[in-house]
């Protein structure tokens, strides 16, 4: 099949914006599916950090395509902010490089003002949100009271639809959380405006990906997050409010599930958290995991805030490879375990008498949960050079073969640093027959005709 999904195997933050801006090279369109302004994607080319938010990884390379889905919530003051940040620094991205899909929701001043005011309120029980306003935008899409970006394409529309939506968030804001109400005309006025500068990009990106994959060219979807903090199937309701892995294509693109294509997985060599909520394999000692949270720089791309750290968790990684079908995965971030002395992998969790070996999706909560844990020397050297699996110090190899071992994946690449090429390969990312299937599917259908 000419297309290929990656998806965050962990609590995200698991290095995809690197791995997607490495695979985009070999693609002909990069789509992100899902999330919103909550993610952070970051990605190292020649030393220059480039940290993207909602535009896809992709659009670092010319001639890519980059596709914002109809399963994203839309900041469109922080995609037109992160559009003009690209061009301050040599990136011009015009509608031939980005699209947005005309049915996306939108988020509002009020979602993000509603969205702190929220976790303030539940005080102890906060979930930890970014405060981007994505939960209560999620929350008017359900409820069938949200905006989408065609209907800020519409000025009175526009202004007719969102004066009823800030009637019903104004009402909150003043009687539940007794702030001042937020000012209607201005804010009617302002995302009229900015609809009118996104209305060269919105297209009906569904139909233009179905076409695209009849014409054999070759798709990339991008996930946003973690496979556990998937809405339906993460440590809930510590969770994101979409849904974060493979399954999420197909609604989030407007695609058939028949086009989504090899899934890939994406999870660090030790596993890191952001925010409140479960975390089994979190550090104990404040010590250890601010010496892992240095070595890897654990710092939120989008909050800043520090990430919690932890040991490689098996039983997690394995959850999630399996749920979305994964037929490999890339370990990112192995170098930063360098110099940390013995390591740790969690090969099981136990609660009361009963162990899991699988993850407990089934459990309530996951309070009261002990690991098991299996030590695995660690080495000193630094690996950032290493470009064959052969090069790695004798413990690295050890560490990578035995978290492959455990959990029943191959393990098709390795990033040891942070930069574009800092990689070594150990298997096929697309899989065989990748080039031919884009071609063969193109020369077998006429244009506009199904295959």
């Amino acid at each position: 099949m000419p297309s290929l999904s990656v998806f965050g195997a962990q609590w995200g933050d698991e290095g995809k914006g690197k791995i997607i801006d490495l695979l985009s090279d070999r693609v002909d369109l990069v789509v992100r599916y899902q999330g919103g302004a909550n993610a952070g994607h970051t990605v190292v080319v020649d030393g220059e950090k480039w940290v993207l938010h909602l535009i896809p990884s992709g659009i670092l390379h010319e001639g890519k395509l980059n596709i914002i889905g109809s399963g994203v919530a839309i900041d469109p003051v922080k995609l037109l902010g992160e559009l003009d940040g690209l061009k301050e620094r040599g990136v011009h991205v015009g509608p031939d490089r980005l699209k947005i899909a005309a049915n996306a929701h939108v988020i509002f001043e009020q979602h993000k003002h509603i969205d702190g005011l929220s976790e303030r309120w539940k005080g102890s029980g906060r979930i930890g949100t970014t405060g981007r306003g994505i939960g209560p935008a999620y929350a008017d899409k359900a409820a069938r009271t949200g905006l989408r970006i065609c209907d800020l394409l519409d000025p009175v529309r526009c202004a007719e639809r969102l004066r009823a939506n800030l009637a019903e968030k104004n009402a909150l804001i003043q009687r539940v959380h007794e702030e001042p109400p937020l000012p209607v005309d201005e804010l009617v006025d302002r995302y009229s405006a900015l609809g009118a500068r996104l209305r060269p990009f919105v297209a009906d990106t569904g139909a233009l990906l179905r076409q695209a994959y009849r014409d054999g060219r070759r798709i990339l979807f991008e996930g946003a997050q973690g496979i556990m903090l998937d809405l339906d199937h993460g440590t809930y309701p510590y969770v994101t409010s979409s849904s974060t892995g493979s399954g999420g294509i197909p609604s989030g693109a407007g695609v058939p599930p028949s086009m989504v294509g090899r899934p890939i997985g994406i999870a660090k060599a030790y596993c890191t958290r952001v925010g409140e909520g479960p975390f089994p394999s979190e550090m104990k000692d404040a010590a250890e995991a601010e010496r892992l949270r240095a070595a890897g720089h654990e710092y939120g791309a989008t909050t800043g805030r520090p990430r919690r750290a932890g040991f490689f968790d098996a039983v997690a990684v394995r959850y999630g490879l399996e749920l979305c079908g994964a037929e490999g995965w890339i370990m990112t971030k192995l170098d930063v375990l360098a110099g940390l002395g013995d390591l740790e992998i969690v090969t099981s969790y136990r609660c009361g008498e009963d162990t899991y070996t699988e993850y407990p999706a089934h459990l309530a909560s996951l309070d009261g949960i002990e690991t098991v844990t299996e030590a695995i020397p660690g080495w000193t050297e630094d690996i950032s050079d290493c470009r064959s699996f052969g090069e790695l110090p004798d413990g690295a190899r050890k560490y990578v073969e035995r978290v492959e071992e455990l959990i029943g994946v191959p393990i098709v690449l390795v990033s040891v640093g942070a930069d574009r090429g800092a990689n070594i390969v150990r298997g096929s990312i697309f899989g065989d027959g990748w080039e031919a299937s884009a071609k063969a599917r193109a020369a077998a259908a006429p244009e506009g005709a199904l295959s």
